[in-house]
């Protein structure tokens, strides 16, 4: 998981031993690779004799962590569907976990979101694929955060966590702002506005939308000129 990898890179550099493929920061990391969140190597896993392996309930497959388990290895998982899951995870990794001081990132990144102003009122879709288009439903950290922001999701009451929905209803959803992340789908200024010609679009930083670790101590002021930017 990229952001718990950079949450525990950046209080303890030296303590890891693997991550992710997908795994990016901080950047220069110099640990082995295990392959992807959802088709990690297990023996390579087992090969690091690791006395801690962190995972998340979203990214990781039950199977991969089962057998982690019958090897006798610990697994941690991590739950966040919001930002006060993710502060609590995080000292639970950290401090539980590791065994580590909270470390001072941490209380900088609760201060700059206890005193966060909305950056404005929009009513908006945000997707976060294509060829399915798929969007932000219910109960998503991605959407807590844009909430605290100012932006209202259309599909916050949506059945699923993460619909696909045609891009004609998303086009007649009335909303007035599309926000496009640079992750997981790399939505650019070329590729994703031109589906929505009739609404501002905001491309925000992916990693301080949907990271939840040191990159929520600027998020804040990050995600907030990403969204003003769109409507100037």
């Amino acid at each position: 998981m990229p952001s718990l990898t950079e949450a525990v890179a950046a209080t303890a550099p030296g303590l890891l031993v693997g991550a992710t493929d997908w795994c990016s920061h901080p950047p220069g990391l110099d640990v082995v690779r295990i392959g992807g969140t959802k088709n990690p190597d297990v023996a390579a896993v087992l090969a690091l004799r690791p006395d801690l392996v962190v995972a998340n309930e979203e990214e990781n497959r039950a199977p991969d962590l089962d057998a982690l388990r019958a090897a006798g290895v610990e697994v941690l998982v991590t739950e966040v569907r919001a930002l006060p899951d993710a502060f609590r995870e995080l000292e639970r990794v950290l401090v539980a976990g590791c065994g580590l001081s909270r470390p001072a990132w941490l209380d900088a990144a609760e201060e700059a979101w206890a005193s966060v102003v909305p950056a404005g009122e929009w009513r908006a879709v945000v997707p976060i694929w294509r060829r399915p288009w798929m969007v932000l439903g219910r109960d998503t950290f991605a959407g807590d955060l844009l909430a605290r922001l100012g932006v209202r999701n259309v599909y916050a009451d949506h059945a699923e966590r993460y619909p696909k929905v045609p891009l004609p209803e998303l086009v007649g959803s009335g909303s007035d702002l599309v926000v496009l992340p640079d992750e997981p789908y790399a939505f650019t200024a070329a590729d994703g506005p031109e589906a929505f010609p009739h609404v501002p679009a905001a491309l925000l930083s992916g990693r301080h939308l949907t990271w939840y670790g040191p990159s929520l101590v600027a998020a804040p002021a990050v995600l907030s000129a990403g969204l003003r930017a769109a409507v100037r």
